[in-house]
């Protein structure tokens, strides 16, 4: 993969953002309330709501305690990964309700394999690591894979006019995909509430923790908490872009 450019892979990664995949969200329940039932779009919004706060609480776990897995270096779940997963193959499964089941499957595999290329970007530009991807691109996976089994029966075909949700999805996607929201930084700043520290756990600092606690360091008998509040103290600017 190192041979396509840089901004080929931040041309994907894009995709997984939250400034376009939130609205995509919305509007997929939106659709589903007018051609059906609220309460299938409430279900809808209800698992990518518990998707959503799964990448959360691992976020803050990490940012506000440095709760993680040093030997698989996850720090949190990819955000971009798991929405590029749960968003778009719901999308393509909304966009092919008069389309045959065969069909219907293929767009939904074909959208979850673009989902998956969104996580493969995120460890490409070194946003996250392998783990942290494809933990996230199974979450997203899974809340799409529910709501679809659910709504597979539930959403007979001819209700909904196939143009309109083709071009309004067409339109929030080309129109949101370089749109960034800082939710990086909203989650840093809850951490950091909730946590009571002054400071974020970084990647580099944790991973070098391992180092410093090992029974060789002179400091790790003496002092077992001096290397998380050595951590703790590092400024380090908030970055700006969803993760």
């Amino acid at each position: 993969m190192s041979h396509l450019p840089s901004h080929f892979w931040y041309l994907i990664t894009n995709f997984g953002g939250a400034g376009l995949t939130l609205p995509l969200a919305f509007a997929i329940a939106l659709w589903l309330a007018v051609g059906y039932s609220w309460r299938l779009a409430a279900g809808w919004l209800f698992l990518l709501g518990v998707a959503i706060a799964f990448v959360t609480a691992t976020k803050i776990a990490f940012l506000g305690w440095g709760i993680g897995v040093r030997v698989w270096d996850f720090t949190g779940l990819s955000g971009h990964s798991m929405f590029a997963t749960a968003v778009f193959p719901v999308a393509a499964f909304l966009v092919l309700l008069s389309a045959p089941p065969a069909v219907r499957v293929a767009g939904v595999v074909l959208a979850l394999l673009g989902g998956a290329t969104v996580g493969l970007s995120r460890v490409v530009i070194e946003a996250h690591s392998p783990s942290e991807a494809i933990t996230g691109c199974l979450v997203g996976a899974l809340a799409a894979l529910v709501f679809v089994r659910i709504a597979w029966n539930a959403t007979p075909p001819g209700r909904l006019p196939v143009a309109p949700v083709v071009v309004s999805l067409m339109v929030l996607t080309l129109g949101l995909h370089k749109l960034h929201l800082p939710t990086q930084r909203w989650v840093t700043h809850i951490a950091l509430k909730v946590s009571g520290h002054d400071r974020p756990f970084v990647r580099a600092r944790w991973k070098g923790l391992r180092d410093i606690e090992s029974p060789a360091s002179p400091a790790s008998p003496a002092s077992p908490v001096a290397p998380l509040q050595k951590t703790r103290n590092v400024a380090l600017p908030l970055p700006d872009s969803d993760a």
